[in-house]
């Protein structure tokens, strides 16, 4: 019976570790694109600024 305790306590834990994890990588996503982006964002009709 305890053995069942200790498996239910650690798995609640691992749950609460991953939710916080997303929740955390939520809030703080970095802006814009980085080097070598696949977002999709087609920039090949903007023109330079010089």
């Amino acid at each position: 019976m305890m053995v069942q305790n200790i498996i239910i306590a650690v798995v609640f834990l691992l749950a609460l570790f991953y939710i916080g994890r997303m929740f955390c990588r939520q809030l703080f996503v970095k802006k814009g694109c980085g080097e070598n982006c696949k977002c999709g964002v087609d920039f090949s009709n903007i023109g330079p600024d010089k």
